[in-house]
This record gives structure tokens, C-alpha cells and sequence, in this order.
């Protein structure tokens, strides 16, 4: 009801709604966004600094000197972060903001579903609808949804779509995917709704021409923006770090200030108010004038806090990202996956990684399934040649298996366990056929189904075809229907499915498979093959399922069938219901056998574990498998090996005893209210608070202990308690933490994370929109760390170091000079170079090292993964780094001032002029810093390129071309107030003696750093000076080396693997309600009848051929 949604009290308290990306709209982007800019310390110091110019009586600085560095910082930046926004944004939002709750809408083959509808009509038989779910669950598999039979009956035309009055009571807005309860209430009649009549936002429409729908719920309130959770602004280590420097300057600063303020005061009591010739015509007291000096000051001193440095940093950053988007040796060329920095803010902080957290399926392993052994009453098959499946003209061709043997059993049938292992791999599964030109098309809920049905149909039992009652199996070439009583579909509790059919016999028989653990429960107390089967592949690294069947009297049927028809109408809990009644006919089962299939791993996995490793990351895996296939596959990847203590938690009563306090919470919240006395409540706040108390340091427990181990597996987590185990170790690890995964399942601890990595794999594109970082291939991690993520933290660090170095030898000066000046807050320098100091004269050859440096190549930062270690330590940049910086550069302010100072006391021009007045100081003063600086860069620069030379001696000249401009009498003319230097650098600066002067500030500040360079690389060098000095002899051995080929070896220890099921339920309830998938809306046995005949009719063509 549209009229009944649109009422004021459903509708969002918001102000406009406009089309909106990750984190802003057009309204809200200039506001938003200079509300995060100004959360930076420096953005808001300049902006109170600005005001403070804009006062005649505290200013000595014109305010142009901050306002344009401020506009270029927040100009630069905003635009950084709107591109950013707009590259993350996950759908096209065109024209889905239109659409409101109660609309019919109609959509397209290959299309978004915009909202969460339900499905009235479609052009395919029964109004089913193909679609892929891929943006919600990861799977790449296509289902299918189904229409009520009522309005696939009477909403085919748009007339009668106009004129539907029916109305939808449902479920408040919630973020379960796979579930939805509701009621359309439509011609006086009432029709249950379920999961399977709803299109959810974010599936694709397939192989379904268009479909008709009513929008029940849209935007915000759609399940799956009920899902995407808070995303939140990452900032890194140095960030946070910055922040704090900053506050530190600014506490030195009002310091400063505040010792120079009190010095003016002094003085004007001693000196300022005793000499006439320096009234102004001000009758301040000396207490008020030092009060204004305070301000004044810290106008002066404001190049103490670097405005330019944010910018800066953002610059190389973008830089950064670009380098890594470039990087062809993370090209993945088989899916023309290139990798993809999503944001430009976290870089760095890729060279500081301690943890690693990391998906299995589809992360570590391909996540293509493969049918690779089997079990069959005891006996073990797939280890012998190659067999030749021609004589099947079922047979599709890529399938391969290695023993001859089996085949030979096959075409016998003298053993009958064997022709009922493959029998019930071709009728117990959920899979839906397709056929197209003659070919057989299998569509699975799983990888995992689709490559048992794979393998029983190259065996020679092939599943042709299905009706709502029936299933047809070509059984050696033999054609057999089967009726279909009953399909006992899976689920993520029952880890089993089942399926009922009554053979030509007339027999009943149920066929299971399933987990191991949940089989062995229900087998017949007298299965005597069950030692046989349990550890038949216990040595590898498959994942295995169990195979069973018993037979089941009419009579016994007949009752639970009753029982299950009122389970499956039931309108509450039906699942419950169902599962119920599923436990009374699965038990004293027979076991036949056992699958294996394999989920290889990704190319390079154990090479790239083993250099994290080497790099002292730790590497945690976190699956929903169970605990023997995540141990198995830590064995493959190497994460594990044979020297490995392995320490299960279950088997360690600190780790046992987690388990247990989510119980203890979860009863204090939910204590019933009642009336209590003051006494009560007392006692239960306090129990209360105990119990969150134990809570935590129950975790800190957990933490601690796993965090001493090499490496860590948590099987059977679901997605929220992998994002809950990372929350814990930021919690209370303080580390830097990575997650890395495929598949929506992963979205929330790529999200909790500090760096979010994605994989383009197999279960669609959730987690890559929602990571900072993404690739094609698990390997790639390495050469984003130790590549990438270490340069660029090397050259974060060393750009930081230079920035404040360089403004606190620029800035001090002035502190310098009021002591000869009165302490009057007057510039040392002239204010356009003072504008210009950081925007030009200094600016490129840092940003530069910034963006090109390196110590090491990239090949020697993987050969050597130690090197790694000085980011996750803190090394280069920290408190005591900035404290050197600040000596650094203060020492050179004094050398920049007290040497032109001593020279000009006595100075006397070759024209006999003396040069000593405070304009020709300033040149010279000025001219020195340009030069130290900039030579004290190519000092630090350990790439060097023709573009670092060019910068360097750019800035100079660059300096020197606007200083002569600037001071030229022309410009003068022009605005005589803004430039009042005017003849000032060609006279100073044609005095040999100055040049001298300048030589000599130079060679003092520089030469003690060339020595301090020398002696530290010669007597304690570092790891990377080591490699830098041998890296020809390193280069020369490469050209040689061949990686090393992955030594692990399978079957070492007994370890048994496991199946794993789609997260889903399958097709089973599709299947029960007689529908199909074609192309043209016909009768649906005469569709399935006729596929039947094309398959048989082209294969037999084939085969006379």
C-alpha cells in the first residue's frame, strides 16, 4: 500500500534526499567534507590562524601568506577524496532513487534488480525468474525464483498489472538474506510468502527475457543495505601519529610564543618606553603590548605546523596508488584482473602489517571443485592412469579420473554397492538440467554438487531430466524414471540433504549423503563399514562426503509422510518443523562409500605464506570448514608442516573456557524484569558488571595465547565472528591487521580490518567493492607488502622526517632574530618568501623522494622479506625521529642565521656600500636555507634519477628567478605595498663576499651530515645498506637462482578433510512445485519430455557417426 508507506511517520528524518554515493552527496560534500579536513589538526590551526591575520594590531604577516596554502591544501584534498568516493560507489544509482514502495516495475535480461521485490510474472514458463546472487552470497551459481500461481495466472498483461489491488503484510526491514516471511492478501484469498517469490536488491536478472514485481522494500531498507554495514573513514598509523606531532608543535609553539611575548614585555619596560624615537603613537601599557606580541608571534611561528604537509602527503599517496594499479607483475591475465588500489590513504600502512586474516575457500584455493577419489564398501579408487571415457557418449570430455579398475567394476555390475554409489550420486542432488544444441547443462547450488553429478554422469549414470514428481537417469546407457516422493533438502544446521524415490519395483528407498560427522551419527548400529570408510582419505587434503541409503517399508512411509505434509504447510517455524521430521526417517542408514573432491590451491600460496612468515607476519586463517579440512589445508599451504606443535583449542582449558562466557552474557541480558528492590538491583548491576569483566578478560585470554603461536586456523566461524576476531586482536594487540577475502562472507572482516584486501575469485564481487586493496591472485599479496607497502612506508617516513626538518630550520630562524629586534614579532625573511617557501622553493624534490624512492629493488625487498620488519617496529618514523628533526633543523637555523650575522657586523662592499641592512640579511638568509635544503634532500635520496637532479637544482633556480623578479623596480611599480624589496637581491647578491658567506652556512650545515652518513654506513650499517652495498653480486646470483618448487608432500600425518555445502538451501522446493527453466512458456512434462528425446536423439547421431 504506497499511501499507507508514504505517511509522515515511515518516512526517514533527513533534509533532502539526493543521489548519493560511499559517504556524500551534492549537499553534503563541501560541508562533510571540510568537517573531516578540519578534524585535522593543522587544517583547523590555520584556519584560527587566518582570523587571527585579518587583526591589524596583532599582525606582522599579510594574509595572504595563509590563505592561499590553505585554499591549495583544501582545494587538492577535496578533490582526492570526491574521486575517491566516486570510484567506490557500488551500483548505478541513475534512476533507482525514484522508485518507492508499491511501484510494478519491469526488468530486463541482465539487468540489477534495484529493490527487493516480489516477483509477480515473467516471460518463462510458471513465472520462474533466473538470477545471480553473486553481489549477495558470493555464489556464482544461478537460481531461480518462483511466482505464486495466482498472479503468474492473472498478472501476465499490464492492464491487469495496473489494475492490482493486492496487499503485502510482511516482515519488518532486516538483513537476512535467505529469509522473508509475509502474507499478499489479493481476491479474497490469502497466499504465504517466502525467500523464493523475492528478488533482492543487488541479484541479476538471467536468462529470463524480463520479469514483472511490486517493490516491497527500497533504498536504505533493502536487505542488503541492511547488510553493507557502517562504513567508516580508515586513517593509518601515521596519520594518528601526525596528529599528535602536531599537537606537540603546537604546545612548542604557544611556548614560544609565550617566552618571546614575556621577552618583549621586559623590554619595552627596559628599553621601548625609555627611547622616543620608537613611539607609535599607541599608549599600551608593556604588559598589553607583550600580550599582543603573543599573538603576533604566533602568526609569525605559525610554519612550525606544516600547512603544505597534508597536501603533500596526499599527493604521494595518489602517487602511490597509481604504482600499484600500474604494476603489471599483478596482472592477472586469465581473468584480465588487474589489481586495483580502491583508496589512496592507507599505503603506508601496508609496510606495518602485523596480522594477517585470511579466508580459505576461493582466497587460498581456486574454489573449482574436482571429482579426485572415491571410496566404494572399503575399497579406495582414483590412484592409476588416465581412463578413457569415450565409450560414454554422455561424457563430457574435460572430466578425468586414474583407475582403470573402476571402470572395469562399472561395466561388470557385479558388485551392486558400486551401481548404487553412482546411483545416488545421479538422483540424491538438487541440481536443475539444462539443454541447449544437443548438450547437457548441469545448474548446482554448489561447486561441490555439480562436480559429484559431473562425475556419476561420466561413470555412466547421467541425470537427464526431472518433473515435479519424477527424476530420469541414464543408467549404463539404460533409461530409468525414478518417482520422487521426497526431497529432504540441505541446510547449514542439518549438513546432510536426502531424497525419497519409489524404484519400477516398487520398493521405497531413501538416498543421503553428507558430512561425516552427521552420517556416522545415523548409521545402522551394525555398519560394519564404517571403520573402512572414516579414515579412507585422512591422509589428504580433500574434501570428503559420506554416502548412504536404507530401505523404508510402505507403511512406515505412509505415516511419516503425514507428519511431513503438516511440517511443510505449517505457518510458523516451519523449518524447525521440517528438520524435525527429517530426523525420524534418517537413521539406521548403510553406508556405501565416500567422495573426494579437490579445491586446489591458487598458484603460489605456500611461497608467498612462507615470505610473510619470513617477514614476522603472522597469518591467521579463518573458515566455516570444519576442523580437519582447515588443518589439512594449512598442511598444503605450508602454514603448517610436520615440525609444527599443533595445539587444539578444545584440548587447552584457557581456549575451552571461551567458549563459555558469551552464556554468561547472554543471561545477564536477558533477566527477566520484574518488580525488584533496591537490594536486587544492586546485586544484578553487579553481577552484571562481573560477568562483563570475565567477558573481556576471557578474550584478552584468547588473544594472548593465539598470538603466541607461528600461525592460527578458527574453523567453523561464520562471518561475524571473523570480523569479531579481528576487532579482538586490534583490540588488544594494538597491531595492524589485514583481512583478505572473496566472497560476501568476507565483507565484514575486510571491513574491521585496517586494511581490507578483495579477490576477483569465483563468488562474485562483494568483497572487492567493500576492500582498500584488490587483486586476482592470493600470490599478489606478497609483492603488495614487501613491495609496494614497505617502500611505501620507507618513503612516507622519510618524507615526514625532511618536512619538519626543513620548516623547523625555515621557521626558527625568526626566534633568532627577535632577539636582536626587540622580540617585535618582525619576519626574518620578506613574506613572499615566506608564502613561497613551501609552495615552491621546497616543495618537489621531497615530494619526489615521496614518490620514487627506494632503498632496494623490488626483487631484493622479496628475496630479503626481514627487511619488512622496521615498519611493523615503528622504526622510521616515531616520537624520536620527530625529536631529531626538530634538533636537526633548529641546529641549522642557528648556523642560517649566526653566520650571515657575523658576517655582515663588518662588512664593507667592494663599492664601498656596506650591504648590512635587514633587506639584504633576509636574501642572504633566505638564500642559504634554499640551498641547505635542498642539498640536505640529495643527501637523503638513495634512488637517484635525472627527474630527483632536475628538482633539486630546479628549486634553486626557481628561487632565484621569482627573487630576482620579485625585486625588480618594475613589479614594484605595478604594487608598490605587496612589493617592497625592491633592488635588494641584484645588490646583495653581486657581493663575492656574500657568495661566501653562503658557501660557508652551507659547508657547515652540510659536511657533519656527510660525515655522520659515512661513519654509520661504514661501522654500523643497516640490513638494507648490507644488500644495497652487495646488490650487483645480489643481481648476478638472480639471473641464476630459480624459486624454489613447493616441497610439501600430502599423506604425512592423519588428517581427515571434509565437505563443504553451498551456504544455501538447494533447489529442492523448486523441484517439488513442478517447474522448469525454458525459453518458451509450454507445458512442462511435454518441455521435459522433448529434452529427453534431443539429448538421446543427438547423441545417438553422434554416435553412428
Amino acid at each position: 500500500d504506497q499511501h499507507f508507506h508514504e505517511q509522515p511517520q515511515f518516512k526517514r528524518t533527513i533534509l533532502l534526499c539526493f543521489k548519493k554515493s560511499k559517504y556524500y552527496n551534492p549537499i553534503t560534500f563541501l560541508p562533510l567534507n571540510l568537517f573531516e579536513q578540519f578534524k585535522r589538526a593543522a587544517n583547523f590551526y590555520f584556519l584560527v590562524l587566518l582570523i587571527l591575520q585579518a587583526i591589524p594590531q596583532i599582525s606582522t604577516l599579510s594574509w595572504y601568506t595563509t590563505l592561499v596554502p590553505l585554499l591549495l591544501v583544501l582545494g587538492i584534498t577535496a578533490v582526492k577524496d570526491l574521486v575517491d568516493d566516486i570510484v567506490s560507489n557500488m551500483f548505478k544509482n541513475t534512476k533507482w532513487k525514484d522508485i518507492k514502495v508499491g511501484d510494478i516495475i519491469r526488468l530486463k535480461k541482465n539487468t540489477f534488480v534495484p529493490a527487493d521485490i516480489l516477483l509477480l510474472s515473467s516471460s518463462e514458463p510458471n513465472s520462474l525468474c533466473y538470477v545471480e546472487t553473486a553481489e549477495l552470497d558470493g555464489e556464482t551459481n544461478l537460481k531461480f525464483k518462483m511466482a505464486l500461481e495466482v498472479t503468474d495466472k492473472y498478472l501476465q498483461e499490464e492492464s491487469a498489472m495496473a489494475d492490482f489491488n493486492g496487499l503485502i503484510e510482511c516482515e519488518e526491514p532486516n538483513n537476512r538474506l535467505d529469509k522473508f516471511t509475509g502474507t499478499l492478501f489479493w481476491r479474497n484469498m490469502s497466499y504465504a510468502l517466502d525467500a523464493d517469490k523475492i528478488l533482492l536488491r543487488g541479484c541479476k536478472v538471467r536468462n529470463t527475457d524480463f520479469c514483472h514485481g511490486v517493490v516491497i522494500f527500497a533504498g536504505a531498507d533493502t536487505k542488503i543495505m541492511k547488510n553493507s554495514g557502517k562504513t567508516k573513514f580508515k586513517r593509518t598509523k601515521i596519520d594518528s601519529l601526525m596528529n599528535y606531532m602536531v599537537y606537540t608543535i603546537f604546545l612548542v609553539l604557544i611556548l614560544l610564543s609565550a617566552g618571546l611575548a614575556i621577552g618583549h614585555t621586559y623590554w619595552e619596560q627596559q628599553i621601548g618606553n625609555s627611547s622616543w624615537y620608537l613611539y607609535d603613537a599607541e599608549d599600551y601599557s608593556p604588559p598589553y603590548r607583550g600580550f599582543l606580541n603573543f599573538w603576533g608571534y604566533i602568526i609569525v611561528l605559525n610554519t612550525m605546523v606544516p600547512i603544505s604537509l597534508y597536501v603533500s602527503v596526499e599527493v604521494i599517496r595518489l602517487g602511490q596508488s597509481y604504482f600499484i594499479n600500474w604494476d603489471l607483475q599483478m596482472y592477472y591475465s586469465e581473468k584480465d584482473t588487474a589489481a586495483k588500489a580502491r583508496t589512496t590513504t592507507l599505503n603506508e600502512q601496508l609496510g606495518q602489517i602485523h596480522y594477517i586474516f585470511s579466508d580459505k575457500t576461493g582466497t587460498l584455493t581456486q574454489n573449482i571443485m574436482t571429482f579426485k577419489k572415491c571410496c566404494i564398501n572399503g575399497q579406495r579408487y582414483g590412484k592409476s592412469v588416465p581412463l578413457d571415457f569415450s565409450w560414454n557418449m554422455y561424457a563430457d570430455g574435460k572430466f578425468l579420473f586414474y583407475d582403470h579398475y573402476l571402470i572395469e567394476q562399472i561395466k561388470s555390475r557385479k558388485d551392486p554397492e558400486i551401481q548404487k554409489f553412482f546411483l545416488l550420486l545421479a538422483i540424491c542432488h538438487t541440481v536443475m538440467v539444462d539443454v541447449s544444441d544437443g548438450q547437457i547443462n548441469y545448474q548446482a547450488a554448489s561447486p561441490d554438487e555439480g562436480a559429484l553429478v559431473t562425475a556419476a554422469r561420466n561413470f555412466g549414470y547421467v541425470f537427464l531430466s526431472r518433473t515435479q514428481n519424477t527424476i530420469t537417469i541414464s543408467e549404463m546407457g539404460i533409461e530409468k524414471t525414478y518417482d520422487v516422493l521426497a526431497i529432504l533438502d540441505f541446510n547449514s544446521d542439518r549438513k546432510r540433504m536426502s531424497v525419497i524415490v519409489r524404484e519400477s519395483n516398487g520398493n521405497i528407498r531413501l538416498y543421503c549423503k553428507g558430512a561425516d560427522t552427521v552420517i556416522y551419527e545415523r548409521l545402522h548400529p551394525r555398519n560394519v563399514k564404517r571403520e573402512a570408510t572414516e579414515e579412507v582419505f585422512a591422509n589428504e587434503t580433500l574434501r570428503t562426503l559420506c554416502l548412504c541409503y536404507r530401505d523404508i517399508s510402505d507403511d512406515e512411509f505412509e505415516a511419516w509422510n503425514k507428519k511431513f505434509m503438516e511440517a511443510s504447510v505449517a505457518t510458523t517455524n516451519r523449518d524447525e518443523a521440517l528438520d524435525k521430521v527429517y530426523e525420524e526417517i534418517e537413521k539406521n542408514l548403510i553406508l556405501l562409500g565416500a567422495t573426494a573432491i579437490e579445491d586446489k590451491l591458487q598458484d603460489g600460496v605456500p611461497e608467498t605464506i612462507s615470505k610473510l612468515s619470513k617477514a614476522d607476519i603472522k597469518i591467521w586463517v579463518l573458515t566455516g570448514d570444519k576442523k580437519e579440512t582447515a588443518e589439512n589445508i594449512g598442511f598444503s599451504c605450508e602454514l603448517l608442516t610436520d615440525e609444527t606443535t599443533i595445539c587444539y583449542g578444545e584440548d587447552i582449558r584457557q581456549v575451552k573456557s571461551t567458549k563459555n562466557f558469551c552464556v554468561g552474557v547472554k543471561n545477564v541480558q536477558f533477566l527477566k524484569l520484574s518488580q525488584q528492590t533496591a537490594e536486587e538491583k544492586q546485586k544484578q548491576t553487579e553481577k552484571r558488571r562481573k560477568a562483563e569483566a570475565y567477558k573481556e578478560q576471557q578474550q584478552k585470554n584468547f588473544v594472548d595465547l593465539a598470538c603466541e603461536c607461528k600461525a592460527v586456523i578458527c574453523c567453523r566461524v561464520t562471518p561475524k565472528q571473523k570480523a569479531m576476531v579481528v576487532e579482538l586482536v586490534k583490540k588488544y594487540k594494538k597491531a595492524i591487521t589485514l583481512a583478505i577475502g572473496d566472497g560476501a562472507n568476507d565483507v565484514n572482516m575486510i571491513k574491521t580490518a585496517h586494511i581490507g584486501v578483495g579477490i576477483s575469485g569465483q563468488e562474485g564481487m562483494q568483497a572487492v567493492m567493500s576492500s582498500d586493496y584488490s587483486f586476482g591472485q592470493f600470490r599478489y599479496l606478497q609483492r603488495l607488502l614487501l613491495v609496494h607497502g614497505r617502500w611505501s612506508y620507507i618513503r612516507m617516513c622519510k618524507f615526514l622526517r625532511y618536512f619538519f626538518y626543513k620548516n623547523f630550520a625555515f621557521t626558527l630562524v625568526h626566534i633568532w632574530y627577535s632577539f636582536f629586534n626587540g622580540f617585535s614579532a618582525q619576519t626574518a625573511y620578506e613574506d613572499w618568501f615566506i608564502t613561497l617557501y613551501n609552495v615552491l622553493y621546497s616543495s618537489l624534490p621531497v615530494l619526489l623522494v615521496g614518490l620514487f624512492d627506494q632503498d632496494v629493488s623490488d626483487k631484493l625487498s622479496l628475496r630479503f622479506p626481514r627487511l619488512y620488519v622496521l615498519g611493523q617496529k615503528d622504526l622510521l618514523f616515531n616520537y624520536r625521529k620527530f625529536f631529531l628533526s626538530l634538533l636537526h633543523g633548529a641546529i641549522t637555523s642557528l648556523i642560517i642565521f649566526f653566520i650571515p650575522y657575523g658576517a655582515y657586523l663588518q662588512t664593507m662592499g667592494q663599492d664601498g656600500e656596506a650591504p648590512s641592512d635587514y633587506q639584504s640579511f633576509a636574501v642572504t638568509a633566505a638564500s642559504s636555507l634554499v640551498f641547505v635544503v635542498n642539498l640536505q634532500i640529495g643527501l637523503d635520496t638513495s634512488y637517484w634519477t635525472f627527474v630527483n637532479a632536475f628538482s633539486v637544482f630546479g628549486s634553486i633556480a626557481i628561487y632565484f628567478g621569482i627573487t630576482f623578479d620579485f625585486h625588480s623596480a618594475g613589479i614594484h611599480v605595478l604594487f608598490p605595498s605587496a612589493f617592497q624589496f625592491t633592488g635588494t637581491a641584484p645588490n646583495a647578491l653581486r657581493q663575492p663576499y656574500l657568495w661566501l658567506t653562503m658557501v660557508l652556512t652551507i659547508a657547515v650545515c652540510l659536511l657533519p651530515v656527510v660525515a655522520q652518513r659515512f661513519l654509520s654506513m661504514t661501522i654500523w650499517p643497516s640490513e638494507s645498506d648490507r644488500i644495497q652495498k652487495n646488490r650487483k653480486k645480489y643481481m648476478a646470483e638472480e639471473e641464476q637462482w630459480k624459486r624454489r618448487q613447493s616441497a610439501f608432500r600430502r599423506g604425512l600425518s592423519s588428517r581427515r578433510s571434509a565437505y563443504a555445502f553451498s551456504h544455501q538451501r538447494g533447489y529442492a522446493d523448486l523441484i517439488a512445485s513442478g517447474r522448469s527453466i525454458r525459453k518458451k512458456r509450454a507445458p512442462l512434462d511435454a518441455v521435459l519430455g522433448n529434452a529427453v528425446t534431443e539429448v538421446r536423439e543427438a547423441h545417438t547421431a553422434v554416435a553412428n557417426r
